[in-house]
């Protein structure tokens, strides 16, 4: 007699808990993984190994390559100076980097007026860059902690103002290059691009510039 009537108990305990688990599901949606990529991206991934890569960046204004001589950023580096090799190490397993220069052992960072400035250390979230492919084959470096401050640099060199660049300007768009004597990445697609020098004055001839072999 005991064991009849807690079967109906039983059966109505579990009908209660089979209809919990249905209403809480309803009201959590599946986790949209598109958002989880977004958010992990934007934060220092402590855990996965980093991964490091030399290159050299190949600026369309200046026709010249930046480097890094110490607390001076500037992009009129011949290709092959030693003070262009540059180190890029990973931030996250999403496009944030880190800019070193090989030779000075100085960041690339950019301080709160958007001034670009080598620092002995790189841990600072103004010296991490997110890369941006361009549609035109062009990269874009943007600062994590300044949204909307790109790395840029004028016909002469000299470090453009961050707070008054934007993606789609030409100061702003740089070529990766392997360094010179450097081997190809293995499965590296040869590629090579016609690049336009950007002159001082539209009346004199400019000189033919090489096609700087960009990385992929």
């Amino acid at each position: 007699m005991g064991a009849a009537r807690l079967l109906p108990n039983f059966t109505l305990c579990l009908q209660v808990l089979i209809l919990c688990c249905q209403t809480q599901g309803e009201n959590h949606p599946s986790p949209n993984f598109n958002q989880y990529v977004r958010d992990q991206g934007a934060m220092t991934d402590q855990l996965s190994r980093r991964q490091i890569r030399e290159y050299q960046l190949y600026s369309r204004t200046s026709g010249k390559h930046v480097q890094v001589t110490g607390r001076r950023i500037s992009a009129t580096a011949e290709d092959g100076n030693k003070f262009a090799k540059l180190i890029v190490e990973t931030d996250t397993f999403g496009s944030r980097v880190r800019i070193k220069g090989a030779e000075s052992e100085k960041y690339i960072c950019m301080n709160k007026k958007g001034k670009l400035i080598g620092k002995p250390s790189g841990k600072s979230k103004d010296c991490v860059f997110t890369e941006i492919v361009l549609e035109n084959n062009y990269t874009a470096f943007q600062n994590a902690r300044h949204e909307g401050w790109f790395m840029a640099f004028t016909r002469q060199g000299r470090p453009r103002q961050a707070s008054r660049s934007r993606q789609n300007q030409r100061e702003a768009h740089f070529i990766k290059r392997l360094y010179e004597g450097q081997l190809p990445f293995p499965n590296q697609v040869e590629r090579q691009k016609q690049f336009e020098f950007v002159g001082s004055s539209p009346t004199r001839r400019t000189k033919r510039t090489r096609r700087p072999q960009p990385l992929t």
